[in-house]
């Protein structure tokens, strides 16, 4: 190798370091590995940058707004009611997870089920009181299990498949004919996490400092004509809810205090709730849940409610609203806001909500629109502003959305269109449809995310390009001297070393061809081996960069490098001696 090869070497090798022995982000290491290959000359500048044009990277990035869709219409709110449930511990949350994420990942792409889940269990976890990095990693790693079922379940197989048909002239892989190596390999992966992950993953709740010293009075009603309409307190889930409780109902003039579980929801009962920040915004999300007209919530204000969020306000000695009950404070044509919920001294305030008089030092959360923030940070009548990045759902959208998704993974997977433009065509119909507005869009872009993707690929290419790549899987296969066994394990090997610290379907590709021309000259069966790649750089467990799902849940997970390597090493074992193993008893290895 000329110096080129061990500069990328050494800038891969002190990568992994940083990232396993501290703390800074994956986008600010793969940035700086980026911009070093560039200054160096190793990679020309468009090379260097290329990941941010990849296909997949936009792919991603459309998918992210597919699922802020699907969360910001209650699409979300109905998987979480109708099929998560309500799991007793951590093993029984991962039971629900599996089946629909590796039945959805073994006929669809697996980056696009994870999108569209994670804003799903992110919710979830919350509801169930379960850290959500409990459950990140694991949503992750079933959907990468699932994608090896079929040949379509990942674009490494398709990928595989293709170029073996080109090098070979061979007629291909059918659907299903990987099946019988996968289904072992996932029946065991699966058992693995459910068993060995609760231990392993880190607790990484959500602790804020002041989240349980505010205890707020909400005021919202049941929608007239709505699904509450009719159900009892505990029918209508408002009895079991975590860190709020329902104080009284008012109806027709009269309290109903001690409200009982049998209690019927009628037409306009105005319910009066205490509890946190988090709780309420959660309780905003249940559909046939609205804010109290009383408050200065009207029908106008409910057109444009994908527009508005929730952000907390601490009323200043100086506002003008101090000293006037919220009902006549006229909150609405002063700031573009409504008084959602009230705490005062870190206790809910008694009474109705709309006669509570403002005093100076009480927190508000405010439904306003996304300007409210930048346009009263730095006014004298709140002393602080946080915008809490949450907004209520639009349920009449939710089975549009659900639809919207449906329509383009049925395109993709029918091969009417490439994932790609599916995923744009998806995107721009959310935003259009309404299903969630442009600001949400924006704000669902993660970008750490994406440029921990793009910048990946930089390294991926420098490592292809100087031959280091090319170097490793030699040097791997050499050692083999021609002993078929030994051959199939190191074949397996090379790749799964080669997808952590490249692409997935970049160390498929560099393999292939290599493994296809040792076999042909060894008088070797073609297809345990490629079973053997397929697998191999599918199950990339080790690192959040093997693959781009890994890094999809490390930011929502609260994730450090070290965590993938707790769990995901005995995981690519475990895999790798399964798949083996399978291999070896299944299908002979000379022809």
């Amino acid at each position: 190798m000329e110096w080129q090869g061990w500069f990328a070497l050494s800038l891969m090798v002190t990568a992994l370091a940083v990232l396993i022995l501290t703390r800074i982000g994956p986008h600010i290491v793969m940035m700086a590995v980026l911009a070093l290959l560039s200054i160096s000359g190793v990679l020309s500048p468009s090379e260097a940058l290329s990941g941010f044009s990849n296909s997949g990277l936009i792919t991603v990035a459309c998918m992210f707004v597919v699922a802020a869709g699907i969360h910001s219409s209650g699409g979300v709110d109905m998987l979480v009611n109708r099929v998560l449930g309500k799991p007793k511990g951590v093993r029984g949350a991962l039971a629900r997870i599996f089946a629909p994420v590796v039945l959805l990942s073994g006929f669809l792409n697996n980056t696009p089920v994870v999108a569209t889940m994670i804003p799903a269990i992110h919710a979830w976890s919350r509801k169930i009181n379960i850290p959500a990095s409990k459950l990140m990693i694991p949503l992750s790693y079933s959907a990468i299990l699932g994608g090896t079922l079929t040949l379509i379940g990942t674009s490494t197989n398709l990928v595989v498949n293709g170029q073996y048909q080109e090098l070979t002239g061979e007629a291909g892989l059918s659907l299903f004919s990987i099946t019988a190596v996968a289904l072992p390999v996932v029946l065991v992966g699966l058992a693995f996490i459910w068993l060995v992950f609760p231990r392993l993953l880190p607790d990484r709740s959500e602790k804020r400092a002041f989240a349980n010293l505010r205890e707020f009075t909400l005021e919202v009603a049941v929608a007239p004509g709505g699904p509450l309409v009719g159900q009892s307190v505990e029918q209508a889930g408002l009895r079991s809810l975590d860190r709020v409780y329902l104080v009284e109902i008012e109806r027709n003039g009269n309290i109903v205090t001690a409200v009982p579980s049998e209690e019927k929801l009628r037409d306009g009962d105005r319910l009066v709730f205490a509890g946190d920040t988090e709780a309420i915004s959660d309780l905003l999300r249940i559909n046939g849940i609205i804010p109290s007209p009383e408050n200065g919530h009207s029908d106008t204000l409910n057109l444009d409610r994908a527009e508005r969020s929730l952000v907390e306000a601490v009323v200043s000695p100086h506002c003008d609203a101090v000293g006037h009950a919220i009902r006549d404070a006229r909150f609405r044509d002063r700031y573009g806001a409504v008084v959602l919920a009230v705490a005062r001294n870190g206790e809910r305030v008694q009474g109705n909500l709309g006669n509570i008089v403002l005093e100076a030092g009480d927190t508000l959360l405010l439904e306003a629109r996304p300007a409210f923030v930048s346009r009263q940070r730095y006014n004298k009548d709140f002393l602080l502003i946080n915008d809490l990045d949450k907004s209520q759902p639009r349920h009449e959208r939710a089975w549009l959305a659900w639809g919207i998704l449906a329509a383009i993974v049925l395109a993709a997977g029918t091969g009417a269109t490439s994932m790609l433009n599916a995923a744009l065509v998806g995107a721009g119909l959310m935003v259009v449809t309404g299903c969630c507005s442009v600001y949400q869009a924006e704000k669902s872009l993660d970008l750490t995310v994406i440029l921990t993707i793009a910048a990946s690929f930089a390294l991926g290419a420098a490592l292809q390009k100087t031959g280091v790549s090319g170097w490793i899987a030699h040097a791997i296969v050499d050692l083999s001297a021609g002993t078929p066994w030994l051959l199939l394990l190191l074949t397996y090997l090379a790749v799964s070393i080669l997808t952590e610290i490249i692409t997935n379907n970049a160390a498929a590709v560099l393999m292939l061809p290599i493994v296809l021309e040792v076999t042909e000259r060894a008088g070797l069966q073609h297809e345990p081996f490629i079973f053997a790649i397929m697998i191999a750089a599918s199950a990339s467990f080790a690192t959040p960069l093997g693959y781009q799902t890994n890094l999809m849940v490390y930011g929502p997970g609260g994730y450090r490098f070290s965590d993938f390597l707790k769990v995901g090493v005995p995981m690519n074992l475990l895999i790798g001696a399964v798949t083996l193993t399978t291999l070896l008893l299944g299908w002979p290895l000379v022809r």
